[in-house]
């Protein structure tokens, strides 16, 4: 989405990336999650601006899928998420874009949709000027549902298998965006300790999921 930014005034954000697009601001409360319900994850060695072109050339059949259609709602029942959701392309650095406030959140273009074979990617505020629409994203545990509705009418529910915290400057860029055989989403925002040096949150909270109902 054209003139989207990654650093806007008191916007703290989600984002990884091809890049890892920064969070800025002051919080509103420093959101850092607490084991079990998030674990830090050992840091990835991957770079971290790869092609994120996640689609796979060797596909079973037999793996559940959805064909392609635009995501325009998100549900995360456990953590009263109820948001519709905006496209999300790059910026010329390389960074995924971010939405432009604390609500709603984004859907990125250039992977998969969700349903589709492939990691479908979500991202968006934990904190702007308030709690962002993924304040409580560090709260999901194994188990929990995430439901997309589609353009097509379609609504694909996803399983949480984990959730963990991530450094920023060693973002698991395979993890999150490599090719995968199978429907999985990811969903993005920022925790861990907030930085008023920097004004940017240290790390970033991923829930890792899988289709469950196609």
């Amino acid at each position: 989405m054209a003139g989207v930014v990654a650093l806007l005034a008191s916007a703290c954000l989600a984002v990884a990336s091809l890049g890892v697009a920064g969070c800025s601001g002051q919080p509103s409360t420093p959101v850092t999650p607490t084991a079990p319900t998030a674990t830090r994850a050992e840091p990835s060695t991957t770079a971290p601006r790869p092609n994120p072109t996640p689609a796979s050339t060797t596909r079973p059949a037999e793996a559940p899928h959805l064909g392609k259609s635009v995501p325009v709602r998100l549900q995360v029942g456990a953590i009263g998420v109820d948001s519709t959701l905006m496209n999300l392309g790059l910026r010329s650095d390389g960074t995924m874009e971010v939405p432009a406030g604390g609500f709603p959140a984004g859907w990125y273009n250039g992977g998969p949709t969700p349903g589709e074979l492939g990691p479908a990617i979500i991202a968006g505020h934990v904190d702007m000027l308030g709690p962002g629409v993924f304040y409580k994203l560090h709260l999901l545990k194994a188990g929990d549902q995430v439901t997309v509705t589609r353009a097509d009418g379609s609504k694909p529910v996803f399983r949480v298998t984990r959730v963990a915290l991530f450094a920023k400057n060693a973002f698991p860029t395979q993890l999150v965006y490599g090719n995968v055989n199978r429907s999985v989403l990811r969903l993005i925002t920022c925790g861990g300790s907030f930085n008023s040096q920097t004004g940017h949150y240290e790390d970033n909270i991923i829930a890792f999921a899988e289709l469950l109902t196609p």
